[in-house]
């Protein structure tokens, strides 16, 4: 009877392959993926029945042993290719590559082919796919840098030319279908997004290709500095492009039930009325005058009401909007939310955000809200001093003693007035109130910020990616 199971590696391969994985995980937790010693165990037992030739199956059992949160997996995975790198030596000879009669390559030519490849569902059975990519990255991305042999994915995608591509793979693919009258258009809208999502894969694989060579010969340690993403909470709101901001958004809802689960068991730990001086001394009786059981007055439960004043000017409109979304998500955490927005005056924008349920519109409430509320009346440009003094003269009702107030911008005031006194005002009328600032701490204070002279008034906290903010809201918000 024959043993199906991969044959297992030698002491000297096995002991390296402990090492590299060990190495793996601690990447992994340095970048701030929570991975315990159980996680590691499994991903070590996986690895004794997993083919370890077969990289996908590899990929995929650690991926289940370590990740706990998928929205990490983009992170993982280009971690996993520099940790265990597949070998392109043979594979970029393994291909033939059409060449000129001076021995060039054929760009024309390698186009055509690349085409033939992407429409052929079995390339990436066969290892036609692999060994193109390889190719690809061989003979179009190289070049000669100031430090020596280096590889671009620019310049790699750009001679096989992704939109001359797209097209070709889509005719590729109607050639090899079969079609009945009137089934044109719909057929060629399918061949076209299928072509579309093939050059994505072929453009994912060459920067795949590029890091693992870049690797080889830079080391792992530089190429991950600039090629592995961040985790999608430590994405900075500053420099969030719209693709980042799209991972951000998915971060909400785990965010949201974590600070949730959290003010909920804060409120019942902090669930006991004040101390009854008469009942406890009245109790105290049976034990000679000693108040050794202290009795508490029946606690009056309620929660908290909260006020949003954000800025949402171009510079911290992403960090506004997060937050927002954020805070609309925890709202059954409060008795009731109100939301005040500005870019140098202030309106109450809160029936833009009442008006739905639904997460997926928050967005187009945002649009509709900068669009039609009165935010921007003296040029467009952030006036934190116009507006402390309009919400004083026309919204200060709307703080009480029992609410909380949160002041989201970074604090840039164009060399306007500042208007201090009338942050104190508010400051004053809550129990409760903080500002939550998008800058870097050490960039406070430089240039048009004043966030020194408002954090004289009110505590101001850094809040610069979803991480902070969860924590801090976390540990300020009241209950």
């Amino acid at each position: 009877m024959t043993d199906s199971r991969p044959p297992r590696p030698q002491p000297g391969a096995a002991q390296e392959l402990v090492d590299t994985l060990t190495g793996f995980v601690e990447d992994l937790r340095a970048r701030g993926i929570v991975v315990g010693p159980s996680n590691l165990i499994d991903a070590g037992q996986a690895m004794e029945v997993l083919d370890l030739l077969d990289r996908n199956s590899l990929r995929e059992g650690l991926a289940a042993t370590l990740l706990s949160d998928h929205l990490h997996r983009d992170t993982f995975d280009l971690c996993f290719e520099l940790w265990f790198p597949l070998g392109h030596t043979a594979r970029a000879g393994a291909l033939a590559v059409p060449r000129t009669a001076d021995g060039e390559v054929d760009v024309e030519a390698l186009r055509e082919m690349t085409a033939d490849i992407l429409a052929d569902d079995e390339a990436r059975a066969d290892g036609r796919f692999d060994q193109l990519v390889a190719a690809i990255v061989n003979e179009v991305g190289q070049y000669d840098s100031a430090r020596g042999e280096s590889y671009s994915v620019y310049q790699a995608m750009s001679a096989i030319s992704p939109q001359t591509l797209i097209a070709r793979i889509a005719a590729a693919m109607a050639a090899g279908m079969p079609r009945e009258d009137g089934e044109r258009a719909g057929t060629d809208a399918l061949t076209r997004r299928a072509a579309r999502d093939a050059t994505l894969q072929l453009r994912a694989a060459v920067e795949t290709e590029v890091q693992r060579r870049m690797s080889a010969l830079r080391g792992r340690d530089e190429v991950a500095a600039y090629a592995v993403p961040k985790l999608p909470e430590q994405i900075d709101f500053f420099s969030a492009n719209p693709q980042d901001m799209a991972k951000l958004r998915r971060t909400i809802d785990p965010i949201a039930r974590l600070l949730a689960a959290k003010l909920e068991f804060r409120r019942r730990r902090n669930n006991r009325g004040a101390v009854d001086i008469r009942s406890t001394l009245r109790a105290s009786m049976s034990t000679g005058g000693v108040p050794i059981e202290l009795r508490h007055r029946k606690p009056r439960p309620g929660k908290p009401e909260l006020v949003v004043i954000c800025d949402v000017s171009g510079s911290v409109s992403g960090f506004s909007s997060f937050t927002l979304q954020l805070v609309y998500a925890l709202r059954q955490q409060f008795s009731n939310v109100r939301v005040f927005a500005f870019v140098d005056t202030v309106d109450e924008v809160t029936d833009y955000f009442d008006r739905s349920n639904a997460d997926d519109q928050f967005g187009e409430r945002m649009t509709t809200m900068l669009r039609e509320a009165r935010i921007s009346t003296r040029g467009g440009h952030s006036d934190y001093g116009h507006m402390l003094r309009g919400f004083v003269e026309n919204y200060l009702d709307s703080l009480t003693h029992r609410g909380a107030l949160l002041i989201l911008g970074d604090a840039r005031n164009n060399y306007a007035l500042s208007s201090v006194d009338s942050l104190a005002v508010l400051r004053e009328r809550v129990r409760n109130a903080y500002w939550l600032n998008p800058e870097r701490r050490e960039n406070w204070d430089t240039g048009d910020s004043i966030a020194g002279r408002y954090g004289e008034v009110i505590d101001m906290y850094e809040c610069r990616n979803a991480e902070q903010l969860g924590r801090v809201i976390a540990n300020l918000l009241p209950v």
